[in-house]
C-alpha cells in the first residue's frame, strides 16, 4: 500500500462529515492490494469509520472477485472501490435481501447512462448484454445472528479498451458508448443509487426490492442454456429464492441451484 496508516487517518479525520452517508466519506489512493482488506483493516482497528465510507483506489494489486477470483483492472481506468455499510437491522439469514438491494443500486445509474440493456446476471454480477460490465463481493462480518457490518466490493469497467485473453466477455462504458466517462461522476451515481435500495430495505421493502431484481434479472422467464452435473440443457430462469439460489424450470420441473451448481452457456 503507497501510504502509511497516520497519513490515512489525517486524511480520514479531515474528511469526516457527520450524519455522512453514502459516498460522502471517500477515500481515495493510488495503489493499495485490495481496496476490501483495507477497509476489514481499519474496521478491525479502534478508529471508527462512518457508515457510507467508500475506499478507492486507482489500481488494486490483488483485487477480488466472487469465488476467490482475481479482479482485472488497468490502473487510472475503472472504478475498484469499497463501501461499509452497518445492516444491524439484518439477520445473516436474510443477507441476500442486501445483495438484491445494492445490486439494484448499481444497475439503476448505469442503465440511465447506458440504457435498460444493462442488467444483473444471477447472483451479482453487473452485465450488458451478454458481456461482463462488473461485479459485486459482498463480505459480513456478525454480532450474534445478525449483520454488524458489510464490506462491499464493486469494480465496474469504465474506460478500459483493452482486456486480458482470458477474459472470456468483459465490456467496458467506453467501448458501449464510443467515449470516456469521468470515473467520479458514475462512483457518486452509484453511490445515490446504492444509498436509495438501502435505505428501502431499512424501511422493511424486501419483498418489493426482490420483486425489482427479478424484473432486472439476466434472462428472467427466458429459455437460456446452462451447465449442470455435466449436463448442458436449456430452462428457464423462474425464481431466486430466499437463500439466493436460482431456480431453473426445466421439463415442467424447477431446481434451485447454487452458485457452483450451475453455469450459464452463452452463444
Amino acid at each position: 500500500m503507497k501510504t502509511n496508516l497516520h497519513t490515512f487517518y489525517s486524511t480520514l479525520q479531515n474528511n469526516i462529515i457527520s450524519n455522512a452517508f453514502v459516498g460522502q466519506n471517500i477515500l481515495s489512493f493510488k495503489e493499495i492490494t485490495s481496496t476490501n482488506d483495507l477497509m476489514k483493516q481499519l474496521m478491525a482497528n479502534s478508529t471508527p469509520l462512518p457508515e457510507g465510507t467508500v475506499i478507492m483506489a486507482e489500481q488494486q494489486t490483488a483485487g477480488k472477485g466472487q469465488q476467490q477470483n482475481g479482479w482485472h483492472s488497468e490502473a487510472g481506468k475503472n472504478l475498484t472501490f469499497s463501501l461499509l455499510l452497518l445492516p444491524g437491522f439484518l439477520m445473516l439469514a436474510n443477507s441476500f435481501d442486501l445483495l438484491t438491494a445494492i445490486s439494484l443500486g448499481v444497475i439503476k445509474p448505469l442503465q440511465k447512462i447506458l440504457g435498460k440493456d444493462t442488467c444483473i446476471k444471477w447472483p451479482n454480477d453487473i452485465y450488458y448484454g451478454q458481456k461482463k460490465l462488473g461485479g459485486i463481493l459482498i463480505e459480513n462480518v456478525l454480532a450474534g445472528k445478525n449483520i454488524k457490518h458489510s464490506i462491499i466490493g464493486i469494480g465496474i469497467n469504465i474506460n478500459q479498451e483493452n482486456f486480458p485473453g482470458h477474459l472470456p466477455n468483459p465490456v467496458s462504458v467506453k467501448q458501449i458508448l464510443q467515449k470516456e466517462c469521468s470515473l467520479k461522476e458514475v462512483l457518486l451515481q452509484i453511490c445515490a443509487g446504492i444509498e436509495f435500495y438501502y435505505l428501502k430495505l431499512k424501511a422493511g421493502k424486501s419483498e418489493e426490492i426482490k420483486q425489482e431484481y427479478l424484473d432486472n434479472l439476466y434472462g428472467f422467464r427466458k429459455t437460456l442454456q446452462f451447465k449442470a452435473n455435466n449436463e448442458v440443457f436449456e430452462g428457464e430462469i423462474f425464481a431466486v429464492n430466499h437463500f439466493g439460489f436460482l431456480g431453473v424450470k426445466k421439463q415442467k420441473e424447477t431446481v434451485f441451484y447454487d452458485l457452483k451448481q450451475i453455469k450459464f452457456i452463452f452463444s
